[in-house]
């Protein structure tokens, strides 16, 4: 299975930082973001990455090569302006290829095991989500988790980690080069009872203020 870690946010939350450095390549325990991710895929596994890019995307490729110093093979899909998640992954589809893929946010950090992955996508469902608890700036959630099937609603909400399992089919609808969010086709193949999902309840912190950046840099160099 293929991986696509999302790297093309402007990350206008994170500014000043953000000017002169892609929100992915801002350090944390002493390495950039997107390292970890990749660190963690690899360990899973995962050998053929994907890379989406738009804001100060050629630092990304500097600093990343081909992956072959983490012992993968990075290809990357870059965007003159960052087209959203949908927009962002329609546009990877000829990297990713006819099998389903995973997908990683590029501005969360988790510990979650990627190979936990493997064989979950049921044959009917066009997703798969990881959900986590609720963070203080996503109070309501996003999705709920009922035995093993994702919906829009229930009685105990849960929020989107970022990480989920797509078939290329459920961007088939997204023109390539326009902007897209990924919530609404979610919501849709929900409503065909075609997204699954598990809960995760280890470390995961969404890294989208600088203040959420330093809190998680200061306690991964204390771990």
């Amino acid at each position: 299975m293929k991986a696509m870690i999302l790297a093309a946010g402007r990350g206008e939350r994170m500014r000043p930082l953000t000017d002169h450095t892609p929100k992915p390549l801002l350090r944390v325990g002493g390495k950039p973001l997107i390292v970890w991710h990749i660190e963690h895929l690899a360990a899973a596994g995962f050998r053929d990455l994907v890379i989406n890019h738009a804001h100060l995307g050629k630092q990304i490729e500097a600093a990343l090569g081909n992956g072959a110093q983490f012992g993968v093979s990075i290809q990357y899909s870059p965007e003159p302006e960052a087209l959203e998640t949908a927009g962002g992954i329609a546009q990877a589809l000829p990297l990713l290829g006819d099998e389903p893929f995973l997908v990683v946010n590029g501005d969360v950090y988790t510990d979650y095991d990627f190979t936990r992955v493997n064989g979950q996508l049921g044959a009917d469902q066009l997703a798969w989500l990881v959900l986590v608890d609720n963070p203080e700036h996503n109070g309501r959630g996003d999705f709920a988790l009922e035995g093993r099937c994702v919906s829009e609603q229930g009685p105990e909400m849960h929020t989107f980690s970022g990480i989920g399992i797509y078939r290329p089919e459920l961007f088939f609808g997204v023109t390539r080069g326009s902007k897209a969010k990924l919530a609404p086709l979610l919501r849709e193949a929900m409503r065909s009872g075609k997204v699954g999902g598990e809960y995760f309840g280890g470390r995961w912190v969404d890294v989208g203020t600088p203040q959420r950046l330093e809190e998680l840099d200061r306690n991964l160099n204390e771990a």
